[in-house]
């Protein structure tokens, strides 16, 4: 299904969690189509960045915490669409991804808001033993309550040339002869942060045909984590030695170190990644009008700054 890009010429769409790196994305796809951006975050300075996308007037920023259920009909007062991308792996997640969302659902109802993305994750699950993935799965249910037309969108792990995924393990790989991989043969279905970003906008622009759906956001391939790092590798023209950790020693360290800071894994991420992060099978982000584009069409252009020579190494370096 087709979506045009004008249909959100001039409306005033409410990002709420806008400052992060999936926010920014989405930000400037909807600055991209003439939408008009109301920013809403905790710290506003964060989100800064986003005034050179827009044209004067088309961006607004408002600080303010999403638990705090009195500045509700504020934030979404005239708005066109809402998006809450809130999201995090520590704190009072029940808070932060249950109450919170179904509370601002309620506001957009409330205030006659025509449309309500709401961002959760792949791979929840309310059965979960990892708060994370219950409370995700949890605030799905909240939000569709409050709103039954609400866009349920599920990104998988998101991939750009600024995230803190592929960039991580490209640091390590460049600097490390010796990198230890956690869980090797964990699937994952990486998405390119600008299509998912797109998903997001296209469902905006269209609620008559995807209200009240729920969707998949993943990319086209699935990739083991440790095919990931020789993918990684390769584009370097590196040559590491990779010690593929079996699960238990795995789950031993991530109990052991994962509470320290710089810590690789906590243990609830360490079990999020043995689960895998594959999409489900039921409408995805092709359903959407999005054609996703797989990780290899960027990773070469993109590790070439940590290459031994930058731009001019053409040699393999171990």
């Amino acid at each position: 299904m087709t979506t045009s890009r004008n249909e959100l010429n001039g409306k005033l769409v409410v990002l709420v969690g806008g400052s992060g790196f999936f926010g920014a994305h989405v930000a400037q796809d909807l600055l991209s189509r003439g939408a008009r951006l109301r920013v809403v975050c905790r710290t506003p300075k964060k989100a800064y960045r986003l005034k050179a996308l827009a044209n004067l007037g088309q961006i607004q920023f408002v600080r303010a915490d999403l638990a705090d259920r009195s500045v509700l009909p504020a934030i979404v007062a005239g708005a066109d669409g809402v998006v809450n991308l809130v999201g995090a792996f520590k704190g009072d997640l029940d808070t932060l991804h249950v109450r919170a969302p179904a509370a601002l659902a309620r506001a957009a109802r409330e205030a006659g808001v025509g449309a309500f993305v709401h961002i959760s994750a792949l791979g929840c699950d309310a059965e979960s033993d990892v708060d994370y993935a219950r409370t995700k799965a949890e605030g799905e249910i909240a939000v569709r309550k409050e709103f039954p037309q609400a866009m349920i969108l599920r990104p998988s792990i998101l991939f750009g040339q600024d995230d803190a995924f592929i960039t991580m393990f490209a640091g390590l790989i460049s600097r490390l002869p010796v990198l230890p991989v956690f869980g090797p043969e964990a699937k994952l279905q990486p998405v390119f942060v600008d299509d998912a970003a797109e998903a997001v906008g296209n469902a905006l622009a269209n609620p008559a045909a995807f209200g009240g759906k729920t969707f998949d956001l993943a990319g086209p391939d699935v990739i083991t984590m440790g095919e990931l790092n020789h993918r990684i590798a390769a584009a370097q023209n590196r040559k590491p030695l990779f010690a593929e950790l079996p699960d238990a020693f795995s789950g031993l360290i991530a109990a052991a170190t994962g509470w320290l800071p710089g810590a690789p894994l906590s243990t609830d991420q360490w079990k999020l990644l043995k689960a895998g992060n594959i999409a489900s099978g039921g409408p995805g982000i092709k359903a959407l009008g999005v054609n996703p584009r797989p990780l290899s069409l960027f990773l070469d252009r993109w590790m070439v700054a940590y290459r031994k020579h930058g731009r001019f190494g053409s040699k393999a370096s171990v």
